[in-house]
């Protein structure tokens, strides 16, 4: 097929040379992108009198037509074309005849990819947010449902203080809310409007870029015609924030995987989110270890894109077209791997019984009970090494701290009463914890509450 671009050339490009340099197996992804975008050029240039009303109404129709005949299936996007642009162009060339090569005035294949990219990649956002949302409602409903199921928490991978799962769910809840803030700030930032920008200079037709803006949903045109073409920081953005969700999906993923081993038994993953293995009685945990995997690919996508843009001169540069593959890769990965640990943990049981005797047999309780020999007296050095003295005898005898007898107790200090009991149970480890932001109900009813708002708007 000749090139729209082929004026300038006596010789037809090498067959490699062509295939090495084009585009269309991967950026006819954003074809209604493209589409939408042309449909406003168009519109803009009728506008200024550029075009006339009945090419612009020539133009829409085919540009309506190409849309609907790919999306049926009727119109196949192949390798005859160079890139998406070439393909829209030129069909509809064939379907409307000279009107259709007006398509292109006053823009650039620069201008017209990035605008392209920035549509694909607001799109994607939207579409992205609204699965860390689901995520963070599903992360809700065990919030709600688990403010008095006690378990350890850790630090070291060792159990230190008595937590709630409502309490360690919240954690995530954090990571991810941030993460939602960190998708809204990259699209308001990146929603300014390149198309006008030309190849790097503008054009002398008299466009109406506000115009243009107005209709494809952005603030207002880019303001620097160069850095227009050759901007991809909305892109690093977007996957340095896709990595910091895999991080948070893969810390979370790590993990579940420990709560399902045998060692801990905390959880039971739903059938549908696990797999079976030669050996009968294993259960593996495939989905949280497929997330944690592939956060490497979604991070090897971010180095990549840093690695193309560091040594690039204004303005735009063929390396650019790197760009769409693995951001495309990276934003299918992360909205895949949102869904299924959505529904994983959407249908996973959880072990109460067995996360609250492992908070009592981990003596989680060690630091409430030196707060009580604080709280009568003795001063903390004193009392951090007499719970030592009490840590090390339970471990001698396979006990826990609210096993042991009162005189057992005294044997150690002669100011341990009755009230230590209490003092060290769980209820009252974790209910005493009043601040905001700690695991006790009180403090925990407020900042559930807080989530309910925060997700219904």
């Amino acid at each position: 097929m000749a090139q729209l671009w082929g004026g300038r050339f006596t010789k037809e490009t090498d067959k490699l040379v062509y295939n090495f340099n084009a585009s269309i197996s991967f950026d006819q992804k954003f074809y209604e992108q493209d589409i939408r975008g042309s449909k406003a050029h168009v519109k803009m240039l009728a506008k200024q009198g550029i075009l006339t009303e009945k090419e612009r109404d020539q133009i829409l129709e085919g540009l309506e037509g190409i849309l609907a005949d790919v999306k049926a299936g009727r119109l196949a996007i192949t390798s005859e074309y160079e890139d998406i642009h070439s393909f829209v162009e030129a069909n509809l060339i064939d379907r409307i005849g000279d009107p259709g090569k007006k398509l292109h005035t006053g823009r650039s294949r620069n201008d017209q990819v990035a605008l392209d990219m920035k549509l694909y990649v607001r799109d994607e956002i939207d579409e992205i947010d609204q699965e860390v949302k689901s995520l963070l409602e599903a992360l809700q409903k065990i919030m709600e449902e688990n403010v008095h199921t006690y378990m350890p928490g850790f630090t070291h991978l060792q159990k230190a203080q008595p937590v709630t799962l409502a309490h360690h769910v919240g954690a995530y809840f954090e990571m991810f809310r941030r993460d939602r803030g960190r998708l809204f700030d990259i699209r308001k930032r990146m929603n300014t409007c390149p198309l006008g920008a030309g190849a790097l200079a503008g054009t002398t037709y008299p466009l109406d870029r506000e115009y243009t803006a107005q209709l494809l949903d952005f603030d207002e045109p880019t303001r620097n015609s160069m850095d227009s073409v050759s901007d991809r920081d909305y892109v690093i953005e977007l996957l340095s924030a896709l990595s910091t969700v895999m991080m948070h999906l893969s810390r979370f993923s790590e993990e579940i995987i420990l709560w399902n081993s045998n060692e801990y038994r905390f959880v039971e993953i739903d059938d549908a989110y696990s797999t079976g293995s030669i050996m009968p009685q294993k259960k593996n945990p495939d989905i949280a270890e497929l997330v944690r995997g592939k956060t490497g690919r979604v991070y090897g996508a971010l180095t990549s894109i840093l690695t193309t843009m560091k040594g690039i001169p204004l303005a735009y540069n063929k390396d650019m077209q790197e760009d769409k593959e693995l951001t495309f890769d990276a934003i299918d990965t992360v909205k895949g791997c949102i869904l299924l640990f959505t529904g994983m943990i959407d249908t996973m049981t959880f072990n109460k019984d067995v996360m609250e005797a492992s908070t009592k047999h981990g003596f989680t309780n060690a630091t409430d009970a030196a707060d009580y020999l604080v709280n009568h007296g003795v001063p903390f050095r004193d009392a951090h090494g007499i719970v030592g003295q009490l840590v090390l005898f339970c471990e001698e005898k396979g006990i826990a701290l609210d096993d042991m007898t009162l005189e057992e107790y005294k044997a150690i200090s002669p100011v341990f009463e009755d009230d230590i009991y209490e003092a060290i149970s769980l209820e009252t480890c974790v209910n005493k914890r009043i601040t905001i932001g700690a695991p006790g109900p009180e403090a925990m009813e407020k900042v559930i509450k807080i989530y309910k708002e925060y997700l219904s708007k």
